[in-house]
């Protein structure tokens, strides 16, 4: 049968076997007014007054965004945001691209994100982790480290962090609070956060919530300087806002969650020998680093010595920043690297990404499916492979006759979980 992944921006139509297993989340249309419906969130927000009414005409406000490499509509969302606050002088806001370790935008790519008019009207800013001039410490985290934030956000009158709400794969659910933690944080605060014990907490995964040590430092921080406001959504595979939920940060992020679970979380009676998966296409999947989410579901509900092929892209190379191909090359193998990152000594940030991959790789096999070259792929301790549906054979050879298949065409947009 046909099938068709989220790739790139155009999509990848594979032929998979008659009795492959498509897990796919409900599908849920988009609103029929977006606007409308953002609107009537900011004026009727959960758990606090409306947006316009706590909003004084001489705040500086700051308004943290996602960056590029989430699909959140902001070029919607700002527009709207200011809309609702038009007694504020537009030279009183400032937004603040949320880069965490990634790279900076730029101008074209702010444009791309917010529209030509927000950028030339409104200080748009890249969140700089290493520049402690741009930071302040505003506590102690209980996790053990000093918390630094950005200082455009820490020092205005009023604070307003946007987002889109998934499943995320070790801080349970994204959106709310990770739009500050990591997203405006300082980089010694998000190397606590991102350290190999949090990150490999059994806890620490899809769709969880509770004593989830991830979710817990983030929501920490967010106390710490917390947002007075919060406009989050969530999106189909169309990429189309499906809800909206605003108002007081933990209030609002826990209903966005409830409805993402409802809606992403599909039970499996057993595991599959493979399983074919995306990143959820673009801006997810413009790098390798970020595929590792699509592996990471599929990881669910591979089987143990299974096979997981992902299609991503990777539009933006590995990407060629940060420290993920360099510590791919420190050792030989997923298991010798997972010894490596596990050793308390070591600290290197982007870690946290290639201790996951390597927790999948040293489960199953994983080939990837994208347009880097085959010698990239294989440096990334990858197989690579052209020809989805040729690799779909030779694994037959593998696996047998009976070899079982499920496919994830919207990748960690949807979450598999086999209970036990």
């Amino acid at each position: 049968m046909q099938t068709t992944l989220l790739y790139g921006k155009e999509g990848l139509t594979i032929h998979v076997p008659d009795d492959a297993v498509i897990v796919e989340p409900k599908d849920i249309q988009g609103l029929d007014n977006e606007e409308a419906s953002v609107q009537a969130a900011l004026q009727n927000p959960i758990g606090t007054p409306p947006l316009r009414e706590i909003v004084k005409e001489t705040d500086k406000v700051a308004i943290a965004i996602s960056d590029i490499t989430r699909p959140t509509p902001n070029e919607k969302l700002i527009p709207w945001l200011l809309k609702e606050l038009p007694h504020v002088p537009l030279e009183n806001f400032v937004i603040i691209n949320g880069t965490g370790t990634h790279r900076d935008q730029t101008r074209e790519e702010f444009v791309h994100m917010l529209g030509e008019w927000v950028v030339d009207h409104i200080r748009v800013i890249n969140n700089n982790c290493h520049d402690k001039d741009t930071l302040v410490n505003v506590g102690q985290s209980k996790f053990g480290c000093d918390v630094y934030l950005n200082k455009d956000y820490v020092e205005a009158d009023f604070r307003i962090v946007t987002g889109f709400i998934e499943p995320h794969f070790f801080a349970g659910f994204s959106g709310g609070p990770k739009g500050i933690m990591p997203g405006i944080a300082g980089i010694d605060t998000i190397m606590t956060f991102h350290n190999a014990r949090m990150i490999g907490d059994p806890l620490a995964t899809w769709g969880n919530m509770t004593n989830n040590p991830v979710q817990d430092m983030t929501r920490e921080v967010n106390s710490l300087c917390k947002p007075d406001f919060m406009l989050n959504v969530t999106l189909n595979k169309e990429k189309e806002i499906t809800e909206v939920f605003a108002g007081e940060l933990y209030q609002a992020h826990d209903e966005g969650c409830a409805f993402v679970k409802e809606h992403t979380m599909i039970k499996s009676d057993h595991r599959f020998d493979v399983v074919i998966t995306s990143n959820s296409g673009y801006p997810l999947d413009q790098n390798l680093y970020q595929a590792v989410k699509g592996m990471s579901a599929a990881h669910k509900i591979v089987k143990k010595g299974g096979t997981i092929i992902c299609a991503a892209e990777c539009s933006d190379g590995l990407p060629n920043h940060g420290n993920y191909a360099q510590i791919l090359q420190m050792r030989k193998s997923p298991q010798e690297i997972l010894d490596m990152i596990n050793d308390p000594e070591f600290k290197m940030f982007d870690q946290w990404q290639v201790q996951k991959q390597a927790v999948i790789q040293v489960w199953a096999d994983v080939f990837v499916y994208s347009t880097l070259s085959e010698e990239v792929v294989n440096k990334a301790l990858f197989k690579p492979t052209k020809d989805i549906e040729q690799t779909l054979e030779e694994l037959r050879k593998k696996y047998g006759e009976n070899m079982t298949v499920a496919v994830l065409p919207l990748g960690p947009l949807t979450i598999p979980y086999v209970e036990g």
